[in-house]
């Protein structure tokens, strides 16, 4: 009789561990079936490479971060003239030389030492295939500041100004023309105009897409690493961002030329993008009461320096961490010693992190009592004013 109890014992201890070990084995097998659901356990950031592709090469490479659990997305802008050392070929070149359409994971890893995060997906459109889909989703509305005209090549096409729906045909025109006068930031500006306009349009047509018919033309215009069941799924959720609250950061730095090409170089040796990426995940991430993580606080930036272009050059700055920078010039003194912040906005915690990205200290409060607000004054004042002082280097104020 104990002997029979004995052995009721172990099979059940051997059921348990069966057990355990069947669902061990199963939650790994539906984790590398959809590797979105590691993500979505782990409660992190969704990192998405999109690259528009033309003659085989980058004509545009955004990083979409997303976060579920806020619906909050940033996008990083990464100009193909970046300049680095590329370790796969041991010398400095720029960023999209490594870039093989039959091969884009040298790209994509380059991309993240750049910008310091692990990418999870990467998806792939050429240029022709682009047009297409956004033939597929019946044009995207994309904001046009000042009228355009292409006569260089076939059939003429207008571009008005205002909110324009663009159809396949005019999106590929828009994206790869540029006129030999046009700065290189205007051009980008237009490219990511036209990324989050797809983005939006593709969440408008989320439930089209899965149609049979529709689906198999979607998946068949792109190329990926994911099943088209993580494809499906990872575009159910960027339906959910809001792109009218999201901006493209472009990487930015010091333009030098390099065996006769123009390279750009990222500031601090590449470690204030990194920093502007770890600010951009803490704030997608950060929890807070109300909407104040929604909100895009104005910023006033003055220069109280002898230093040429620190306002300008601290705008560019501050625009990476996703202020609004409103208005650049300079202090009624060029002989400032400290650095100074006069915060207007009335919320301490977001002047706190404010402050703490440029470590500033010196902290002065305008916010005026309702009672003194005249509604009959229609002057805005930025919620953060910033007079730079000599203790500033150009990234943090320093203690002299």
């Amino acid at each position: 009789m104990k002997q029979g109890k004995i052995d009721a014992s172990v099979y059940l201890l051997v059921l348990i561990i069966l057990l355990l070990i069947g669902g061990t084995i199963f939650t790994v097998f539906i984790l590398r079936q959809d590797p979105l659901e590691e993500i979505f356990a782990g409660d992190r950031v969704i990192n998405t490479l999109f690259i528009i592709e033309d003659q085989k090469k980058p004509l545009s490479s955004f990083v979409l971060l997303y976060y579920p659990a806020t619906k909050r997305a940033a996008v990083f802008d990464i100009p193909g003239e970046v300049g680095l050392i590329i370790q796969q070929i041991n010398r400095v070149d720029r960023i999209d030389t490594v870039y093989s359409p039959q091969k884009p994971d040298p790209y994509e890893v380059e991309i993240e030492r750049l910008l310091g995060l692990d990418i999870n997906f990467s998806v792939v459109f050429t240029l022709e295939n682009f047009g297409k889909l956004v033939d597929l989703i019946e044009g995207i509305d994309i904001f046009i500041p000042s009228r355009i005209e292409l006569l260089e090549e076939g059939d003429p096409i207008l571009f008005p100004s205002g909110m324009v729906r663009l159809d396949g045909e005019k999106v590929r025109r828009y994206l790869a023309f540029r006129h030999e006068e046009e700065e290189s930031e205007v051009v980008h500006t237009r490219r990511q105009r036209v990324f989050l306009g797809l983005i939006k349009r593709l969440g408008e047509q989320n439930e089209f897409l899965k149609k049979p018919a529709a689906a198999k033309f979607f998946h068949g215009l792109m190329r990926s690493d994911m099943s088209q069941t993580t494809r499906t799924r990872l575009f159910d959720e960027l339906r959910g961002i809001d792109t009218d609250r999201v901006s493209a950061q472009i990487v930015t730095g010091n333009i030098r030329e390099v065996s006769g090409q123009r390279l750009i170089f990222p500031y601090y040796d590449g470690s204030l993008i990194k920093e502007v990426v770890r600010q951009n995940l803490s704030s997608l991430t950060r929890q807070v009461e109300g909407t104040m993580t929604e909100r895009v606080f104005t910023v006033e930036v003055l220069n109280g320096t002898p230093s040429s272009g620190l306002a300008r050059r601290t705008a560019d700055l501050l625009q990476g961490f996703g202020y609004d920078v409103i208005t650049v010039g300079n202090a009624d003194e060029n002989d400032v010693e400290r650095t100074e912040i006069i915060d207007r906005s009335g919320y301490d915690a977001m002047v706190r992190i404010f402050a703490d990205l440029i470590r500033c200290q010196n902290i002065r409060s305008e916010v005026p009592a309702p009672e003194d607000m005249d509604v009959r004054n229609f002057e805005y004042k930025a919620d953060f004013t910033l007079i730079l002082g000599r203790d500033f280097n150009g990234r943090y104020v320093t203690n002299r």
